[in-house]
């Protein structure tokens, strides 16, 4: 009998083991499948609108160099970079699509429908948040603002995720020096004086102050782009635990559904 209780251990030790194998086994394949549908709505917002595709990376870069500077680790850096790369994906709704390419400021109804886009982009990447948890929430908050006055909830302060405190500095910075439709693009000195106008009351005060230092906003000033191709943002160094794949920017589509603005947009 004592001989036994051994042998029975070792049988209930080895099938625990391999049940958590098989466990790890069936986790890693979900990983890869929501490593593919990121990639998936990667490739649609450079298929319905490249200019969007093209502003959401050197809005990554940009925020990945702040995130450095802040001193976040290697997965809060690809935390940042994936919120960056997404915080635009509710405006490839058709709902919004033609309010975004109108070539005139928007009306106060117009930018009430475009006000809708960070909670439809967190819709889309909601079945997503079990894998990159940051994703939903950091879309959701990317125009929230530190005094509170943003939207959709607005919340304030450190209660703002700090992905989305991130990527709302890199977002301005990157709208104020870059052309649009109905306006041309301003220097790097105009984008730092908006940024230090905002120290406070839009953004993050710290992060301003980094933002703002010489070297780098430098380094965000020389972010250049490379039409289509891969992502060249990845840093190298230790894998997190998640799969971090090198996204493509091909062809797909993306459907659309109803929102209403949460907030009054004024």
């Amino acid at each position: 009998m004592k001989n036994r209780v051994p042998i029975a251990l070792g049988l209930l030790a080895t099938g625990a083991a391999a049940f958590r194998i098989e466990e790890q086994r069936r986790y890693n394949a979900t990983e890869r499948f929501a490593a593919a549908a990121l990639e998936t709505l990667l490739n649609a917002i450079e298929a319905n609108d490249g200019e969007t595709g093209s502003h959401v990376r050197r809005v990554a870069a940009c925020a990945v160099i702040l995130a450095d500077a802040i001193g976040l680790d290697q997965a809060g850096r690809r935390a940042v970079e994936r919120v960056a790369l997404f915080h635009d994906i509710g405006k490839i709704h058709e709902a919004l699509f033609d309010i975004v390419h109108v070539p005139r400021r928007l009306t106060a109804k117009e930018r009430e429908e475009i006000a809708t886009h960070p909670l439809r982009g967190a819709q889309v990447l909601a079945p997503l948040a079990t894998f990159y948890p940051e994703l939903p929430r950091g879309v959701l908050a990317h125009h929230e603002r530190w005094d509170g006055s943003g939207y959709p909830r607005g919340i304030r302060g450190r209660r703002i995720p700090i992905e989305a405190r991130i990527v709302s500095i890199a977002d301005t910075f990157d709208a104020v020096t870059h052309t649009r439709r109905y306006r041309r693009k301003n220097g790097v000195d105009f984008a730092a004086g908006v940024l230090e106008r905002g120290r406070g009351t839009q953004f993050d005060p710290d992060f301003i102050d980094l933002a703002l230092l010489p070297p780098v906003l430098d380094e965000m000033s020389r972010v250049r782009i490379e039409a289509g191709g891969r992502n060249q943002f990845r840093r190298s160094g230790p894998r997190e635990p998640l799969p971090d794949v090198t996204f493509r920017w091909r062809s797909t589509s993306l459907g659309s559904s109803r929102v209403r603005a949460p907030r009054r947009i004024e």
